[in-house]
């Protein structure tokens, strides 16, 4: 796909007629377009897309549908939907009211690309540039810093799930490339112990059973990792990720006494930042904070908070769960700094109340 930027052109005539008709005090979406404008332009994409290839669909019509989504937690195919049957997102959009709009896929690979490019942040860097530009950003202002969790998507395993589905991972990606080596040698009742997920077979396995059966599944994990090392073996497998997270979990799980593998106590696994709790998701961690667990990763976001302007969050860091909010100070302030929106006062959010403005406590 290639980028072929065009002028932004005003709202076509029939459809700003009929918008304004149906929505006479206009709405967010008509609001958003007659007073801050697209926001976006084509020509900040550039960077994203080839020279050549077919014409890619507008970035900056789906800068905003991304935002739209967010408005209104639309999947991309309501998404898409929206822009094709409403008329306040095709005045948005600038589009015709006969407009067809778009496939719903093009929002993922637009997505997807910009991951690619390491320009996930570009969308709200670019929004909050529009709005300071218009003045609804006070320059060197009050900001405050506050964190929140993210839940990790991905299923939260106790011990007994996790060893066996990660050794299950490992299998099945490894028989995705060379299923001829697995067939060498894998032992025939690997296949009845490891067809399915663990959690499905769970209850069945006795409690003063789960020990025996996690230092079997050590001792196949064992036998697969030194199969995996083996001079002869190819180096693709041994560097699959499912693979490379085996043996860090049974590192981090599994000991050698006296020629036995033996299973670590629980209690004793490493720090929380280094504990891999998926074979899926080897960057969610346990995080703790007031009273409150999760797993998965935390968000710190920063606000303006300066009286007769608008609140507007600045700055979008997201971490291991387990980072302390003291220590993200000052990679938020060096982010803002770079984009020329440091704040004259820095403030916490209200540790008392949780408030979002101030209340007199610390």
């Amino acid at each position: 796909m290639s980028l072929r930027p065009e002028k932004i052109g005003i709202v076509p005539e029939e459809t700003a007629r009929v918008a304004k008709a149906c929505f006479p005090k206009g709405n967010r979406y008509i609001r958003l377009r007659d007073v801050i404008g697209t926001i976006f332009d084509d020509s900040e994409f550039d960077d994203l897309f080839p020279r050549r290839g077919k014409p890619a669909e507008a970035p900056w019509r789906l800068g905003l549908v991304c935002l739209v989504q967010y408005m209104e937690d639309l999947t991309d195919r309501q998404a898409a939907d929206a822009v094709r049957s409403r008329m306040d997102i095709k005045y948005l959009l600038g589009l015709e009211l006969t407009d067809p709009g778009f496939d719903f896929s093009v929002l993922s690979e637009f997505r997807a690309r910009m991951i690619e490019h390491q320009a996930e942040h570009r969308l709200f860097e670019l929004l909050v540039e529009k709005l300071s530009e218009q003045g609804y950003l006070k320059k060197r202002g009050s900001q405050r810093t506050d964190s929140t969790h993210i839940l990790a998507a991905v299923h939260r395993y106790h011990r007994v799930e996790l060893l066996p589905e990660t050794l299950r991972a490992a299998l099945n990606e490894i028989a995705e490339l060379d299923p001829s080596w697995l067939q060498q040698w894998v032992p025939v009742d690997w296949f009845k112990r490891y067809e399915r997920r663990i959690e499905e077979s769970r209850l069945a396995i006795k409690k003063e059973e789960q020990e025996t059966f996690l230092e079997q599944v050590g001792r196949d994990g064992s036998q697969l990792l030194s199969m995996l090392y083996q001079e002869g073996t190819s180096s693709q497998l041994v560097f699959l990720p499912q693979v490379q997270i085996l043996r860090q979990i049974w590192i981090q799980h599994y000991f050698w006494e006296e020629g036995q593998l033996r299973l670590r106590n629980k209690d004793i696994l490493p720090p929380a930042h280094l504990t891999l709790r998926s074979p899926y998701d080897p960057q969610a961690h346990i995080g703790r904070k007031g009273g409150f667990s999760w797993y998965g990763y935390k968000v710190h976001l920063s606000e303006t908070c300066d009286p007769e302007y608008p609140h507007l969050i600045t700055c979008v860091q997201t971490t291991d769960a387990t980072e302390s909010d003291m220590n993200q100070t000052q990679p938020v302030h060096e982010e803002l700094e770079r984009r020329h929106l440091l704040p004259q006062t820095q403030r916490a959010r209200c540790r008392i109340c949780r408030c979002r403005s101030d209340c007199g406590e610390p």
